[in-house]
């Protein structure tokens, strides 16, 4: 499996452990709390909310898509907000599951960076593209100090780490700058490429990676 196709894995609407669920779903009155519930509850979470929004989407919804009772959702999540962490906790180590995998599987510290950007690429490019979903779950939770917000900054900070620590590995003299401007290329992208042209966004990313990479001598 290449690295793209390991991202896309990674990424897709429905979990890793929930790989052995029935394509299927239950019916709500089929063991309703019985195994799986907390994953089919998670896995709906993560397709609804990335592609209509987390406001959008009420506790009924999730409930009925999900195939559990009311009683077995608040009993695994108890309410909406610890679902929607739960959510973006999820993404977060999707994101950080492949990359750890990309890195550990090259010597090749450019050929990586190229990898991540080249996934970047194909997100953006991709037709169920709805923007990044980190910053999508900040913009609906506008209070810094809310638990969804200090999931989304936790993740970004790790994200930002990781990236420094690649073009720390390929002798860039500030790579903690050269990382900041490499998440500030991936959230313009991601933002550009779903409002506007994904073409045009994602090729001013790989020509400005391309520049970063250049002042490294890479």
């Amino acid at each position: 499996m290449t690295v793209t196709e390991k991202a896309r894995t990674a990424q897709r609407d429905l979990p890793q452990r929930d790989r052995r669920q029935p394509t299927t779903a239950p019916r709500a009155t089929d063991h309703p709390g019985g195994p799986g519930a907390k994953d089919r509850i998670l896995t709906t979470a993560n397709k609804l909310f990335y592609h209509e929004g987390i406001r959008a989407v009420g506790v009924d919804r999730l409930i009925n898509e999900s195939s559990v009772t009311k009683a077995t959702f608040y009993k695994h999540f108890g309410a909406k907000e610890t679902l929607v962490v739960s959510y973006v906790q999820l993404r977060h180590e999707a994101t950080r599951e492949f990359l750890t995998e990309l890195t550990a599987t090259t010597s090749d510290t450019v050929r990586a960076l190229h990898a991540i950007v080249d996934n970047i690429v194909e997100q953006v490019r991709s037709r169920d593209f709805r923007g990044c979903a980190f910053i999508n779950a900040a913009t609906e939770f506008p209070d810094g100090h809310s638990p969804v917000r200090e999931v989304v900054s936790a993740h970004r900070d790790w994200y930002t780490a990781f990236i420094a620590d690649l073009f720390r590995r390929i002798g860039h003299t500030m790579p903690g700058d050269a990382a900041d401007e490499f998440v500030l290329l991936r959230d313009g992208t991601m933002s550009g490429g779903y409002s506007s042209d994904p073409i045009a966004a994602s090729a001013a990313l790989q020509r400005c990676v391309r520049r970063l990479l250049a002042e490294a001598g890479a």
